[in-house]
């Protein structure tokens, strides 16, 4: 009797968990995937398996801001990320991207974007600009930034060096490098120091 096929879930950790970490492989396994198993697949990895494979994908594939918002997607529409991260508890979070009004679709200069997670009420929406990296094929998430203005179905705008919002979001740039066409992952630095803390998004259709 043959061995029962793994699950997206046990499949991408078992991969994740090779040495050396072979990106490419994990790369096109994810875009083999649907969505549903592709997020179920990103969301079961922990703080290892994510800290292992941000470093396997250093330089691996290069990331824009077109990756994270397509041109096909009109002005100020949201995109969704369903992403988890590090942190003890409360996982599961989304980044919601759109591309500003105006912005040429193929090559913007920014994206705006929040978070929106169970803690929003208490933290903040934790509003940031992203924008490539100067110097790499990454994306930077300035959370030192918020966007001018916001879409009309997006929380109230509100800087990230107030209130609670300091102590989650306050002074932090996230740094995304790309996995495969939809998946993303990225890790956390506040002032300009790592914090050992990563996350891992997979973007809508």
């Amino acid at each position: 009797m043959s061995a029962a096929k793994p699950s997206p879930s046990g499949e991408l950790r078992r991969r994740v968990a090779e040495r050396p970490v072979d990106a490419r492989r994990i790369g096109e396994y994810l875009d083999a995937l649907s969505h549903e198993e592709r997020v179920a697949a990103v969301r079961s990895l922990g703080r290892r398996e994510q800290r292992a494979l941000y470093a396997a994908v250093d330089g691996f594939r290069p990331v824009g801001l077109v990756d994270l918002v397509p041109p096909e997607r009109a002005a100020e529409k949201t995109v969704r990320h369903f992403g988890r991260n590090t942190l003890p508890a409360f996982t599961h979070f989304e980044k919601r991207f759109c591309r500003p009004a105006g912005a040429d679709p193929e090559k913007p200069d920014v994206l705006w974007g929040f978070n929106f997670q169970v803690l929003q009420p208490l933290t903040g929406p934790g509003y940031f600009v992203a924008r490539l990296a100067p110097d790499r094929p990454e994306v930077w998430v300035d959370y030192n930034h918020v966007p001018e203005t916001q879409p009309e179905t997006w929380p109230a705008l509100r800087r990230n060096e107030v209130g609670l919002s300091r102590f989650v979001y306050g002074f932090m740039v996230d740094t995304l490098r790309g996995v495969s066409e939809h998946v993303t992952i990225g890790s956390a630095a506040r002032k300009g120091r790592d914090m050992g803390s990563w996350f891992v998004l997979c973007r809508e259709l």
